[in-house]
């Protein structure tokens, strides 16, 4: 199964992995598996972690490919898609993760379901 996981997923991955699901937990573990972390949940973090709202570790997208995680980089492509999506959800790092899940045919995993809005496959990541 391909996974794209949402920001806060990562964060619990690297960080806290109690908070995922069992099922979650198996699912990032299990080499058949790839899981992809999208440039925007960087972005989104470093922005966050910047303005004093996150605590995330300095070195996120390191801990992320260190930990095994894919590098999703947004292309052009994904940003198309990103704006011409119904104003559904108007967080523009969940649109950017929607547009990449729909491109990519990617389950995004996220405790959101506003990304169920918009169609694309979702797994619950929540304990």
């Amino acid at each position: 199964m391909n996974l794209l996981l949402d920001t806060h997923v990562a964060l619990w991955a690297l960080s806290d992995p109690g908070r995922l699901g069992s099922d979650i937990q198996q699912l990032l573990i299990d080499p058949v598996n790839a899981a992809y972390v999208s440039a925007a949940s960087v972005w989104e973090v470093e922005i966050k972690r910047a303005l004093g709202k996150l605590i995330a570790p300095d070195d996120f997208a390191v801990e992320c490919l260190e930990r095994g995680f894919d590098e999703l980089p947004i292309r052009f492509d994904h940003a198309a898609r990103a704006g011409a999506l119904p104003l559904l959800h108007t967080d523009p790092f969940d649109r950017m993760l929607v547009a990449q899940a729909l491109e990519e045919d990617l389950t995004v995993v996220s405790v959101d379901r506003a990304f169920g809005a918009y169609g694309v496959r979702m797994l619950e990541a929540g304990a």
